[in-house]
């Protein structure tokens, strides 16, 4: 009875139209992506290549601040574990941000075990979450008064995300993958802006997003789409396209609050930065049946651009470690390798219409 239940739901799966979609246009747009890198490298100047400055260095150290605070969402498996692990070998104090207070006990051991100078602190959030994220943002602040630490943080990390086979709302009425993959990640910076704003030392966001967003050609940025809630109403549920949509949003985000930040702080002294890790064998498909992912992973795996988390991260890692006077640049490719995304991303007016929609979605569920 399993087996034939797994059976008509895997044809059923594959009969959608959003299987063909990430099994054919999200390989082509993995493949593109390094294709276009090595061009970029090799014959024109839009691909530069940034090194990593540690924390030790004493640019990012003062009597205030002796050990960096560095939040990353999504850190209890993949690649914000892997991330988080990276940045506490740098000296980052870590805070790791989780839904599930299980995993987070882990993810801290597993830490430990491999890093026992590591200095890390958990916190249980749910991003798709506005209260939450108002939750977190309080007791953050608490726990820094607390610790007797500079009430500040110096990069944040917004890497969660969920890809959903199915529609689900959250308590707001949002698309939970909208919610979590962008809303959240907007709403989280906006309120810890100035912690990050308030540090003596130079400060960074890292949005993490993916090459899928070449495949997303057109979009409007009000905010039923933002909300997810007009996808919500679509047969059957597109859930490829909304997470092409979610990366694509993030990106356009990285630039609009890096051009926000440079017309008031001159200095440079916040950078905001856009990474694609690129495909990686995480747990992010677990939704998908398991003979799909197992072969989708087979197939990258035979073209030479699947990563494990520990190799992935190293975009992630260039990122959040290049000179603090790099902002609203693209990473991608490891090696402080970085290039142009699509053009749909840098479309300032598309850029400022998601910027009001998400902030206008920010006031009404800071009203309710």
């Amino acid at each position: 009875m399993e087996l034939g239940k797994s059976v008509i739901e895997g044809f059923n799966f594959m009969c959608n139209v959003q299987f063909w979609r990430m099994a054919v246009l999200w390989t082509f747009s993995i493949i593109f992506s390094y294709l276009k890198l090595f061009c970029d490298s090799f014959f024109s100047q839009k691909s530069k290549c940034y090194p990593r400055f540690s924390p030790k260095d004493s640019i990012f150290t003062t009597n205030s601040v002796s050990r960096p605070v560095c939040i990353i969402t999504g850190a209890t498996s993949g690649l914000g574990a892997a991330a988080a692990y990276a940045l506490s070998r740098e000296g980052f104090y870590i805070v790791l941000v989780g839904r599930s207070s299980e995993l987070l006990s882990k993810a801290i051991y597993d830490i430990k075990n491999r890093n026992g100078d590591a200095c890390l602190k958990s916190f249980e959030v749910d991003l798709s979450s506005f209260k939450s994220i108002i939750e977190f943002k309080h007791s953050l602040q608490k726990w820094l008064w607390d610790s007797n630490m500079h009430p500040s943080i110096q990069l944040l990390v917004n890497n969660a995300g969920i890809l959903a086979t199915s529609p689900r709302s959250t308590s707001e009425g949002f698309d939970q993958m909208m919610a979590t993959n962008y809303i959240g990640a907007f709403c989280l910076t906006k309120v810890l802006l100035p912690l990050l704003e308030h540090s003596p030392v130079p400060s960074r966001v890292v949005n993490v997003t993916s090459f899928t967003h070449w495949n997303v050609c057109c979009m409007q940025a009000n905010k039923e789409t933002v909300s997810g809630k007009c996808f919500m109403k679509s047969k059957p549920y597109p859930y490829a396209h909304i997470y092409e949509y979610s990366k694509l949003c993030m990106l356009l985000f990285s630039y609009e609050l890096h051009r926000q930040v440079a017309l008031v702080d001159k200095s440079r002294h916040l950078s905001v930065l856009a990474v694609d890790p690129g495909a990686v064998k995480t747990n992010i498909m677990r939704e998908i049946p398991w003979c799909f992912s197992w072969m989708a992973f087979k197939v990258l795996k035979l073209l030479g651009v699947l990563q494990s988390p520990e190799n992935g991260v190293c975009s992630i890692l260039d990122a959040a470690l290049a000179p603090p006077e790099v902002s609203g640049v693209y990473f991608f490719g490891g090696n402080g390798r970085s290039m142009n995304s699509s053009l749909l991303s840098y479309d300032t007016r598309l850029a400022k219409d998601l910027w009001a929609a998400s902030c206008t979605l920010f006031e009404e569920m800071g009203n309710e």
